[in-house]
Order: C-alpha cells, then sequence, then structure tokens
C-alpha cells in the first residue's frame, strides 16, 4: 500500500515530525519528569495525563514516518480545461439547488469544512479530469448518488498554506 502525496505534504509532514521530536517530546519529558517528582504515581493524574500526551506524540511521529516512507510522488499538473489536483471547482448542486466552490486535494489536506475535498472521495474522483459543461454523477455508495455541474475550473497550485490533517 502507498499513499499519493506532493513534495509539499512530504515536506510539511518532515517539518511536523521534526517539531514533534524536537520541541514537543523534549517538553513533554521535562512535564513527565516534573510530575513524577511529585510522588505516588498510582494517583498522580499529571503523570498519567503527561504520559497519554507523550504517547499521542510518538504515535503520530510514526504514523507520519510510514506516510513519507510509503509516499509516491504525484505530479499536481493536469491537461488545460480539466479539472487536477488544487484546482478550484465552481459547481451547481442539482439536488441542493446552489452553486458552491470546492478545492481538490490530496487525502491529506482534506478539509470538508473549508471546501477542500480529497481527490480520494467519491466526489474527487467523479470530478477529477471533469470539463466546464460536464454534468457529473457523484456515486457516494451502491443506494445514492447525485449530480452536479461544473460550471467553472481555476487552476490552481499546490498551496502550502493548506495544514495537513491530524487525524
Amino acid at each position: 500500500m502507498h499513499d499519493e502525496l506532493t513534495k509539499v505534504d512530504i515536506q510539511k509532514m518532515q517539518a511536523e515530525i521534526d517539531e514533534r521530536i524536537g520541541v514537543i517530546r523534549p517538553r513533554l519529558k521535562e512535564q513527565l519528569k516534573a510530575a513524577r517528582d511529585l510522588g505516588d504515581l498510582s494517583e498522580n493524574d499529571e503523570y498519567h495525563s503527561v504520559r497519554r500526551a507523550l504517547n499521542q506524540n510518538n504515535s503520530r511521529i510514526r504514523y507520519l514516518q510510514s506516510m513519507i516512507d510509503t509516499a509516491v510522488i504525484i505530479d499536481t499538473d493536469s491537461e488545460e480545461g480539466t479539472v487536477g489536483l488544487f484546482d478550484r471547482v465552481t459547481l451547481y448542486d442539482e439536488d441542493e439547488e446552489e452553486e458552491r466552490v470546492v478545492t481538490i486535494v490530496t487525502t491529506l489536506r482534506n478539509d470538508v469544512f473549508s471546501g477542500c475535498i480529497s481527490k480520494e472521495s467519491p466526489f474527487g474522483q467523479a470530478v477529477l479530469g471533469s470539463r466546464v459543461g460536464d454534468r457529473v454523477e457523484i456515486r457516494v455508495n451502491d443506494s445514492y448518488s447525485y449530480f452536479v455541474q461544473i460550471r467553472a475550473i481555476e487552476k490552481g497550485k499546490d498551496d502550502e498554506s493548506l495544514p495537513i490533517s491530524t487525524y
């Protein structure tokens, strides 16, 4: 199994790993030492809380490193006139009878609440490669689908300001 990521995705993950190893881990270890010095560990909530935070930090480091190790670097260029990665797409949702704007992103930067939709999602897979004027069926599952019309495509590029997801 591999993750399809951009060079910027990998740079952002490496920066987070470096921050977690160089800044967060030492700070948590100091807090753990101070909590341990308070005495009886069996009833020391501060110790257990910091220990959990340290374990979560280490888990996140392992997760990010695994993503980097299995990554396949993808090209963000797409054919002119078609929906590609990091493009802002204006579409008309026929069911909702409303227009909305979304940006197609890598899974690592998916954030539906800010309009960043993963290329791996049913929506992303359906609209990638579409052109202005196309009517696209979004098949959510075997029993539900809906149609959108592509109204505009604004070519984008890998935006370094888009954060990577923490989940």
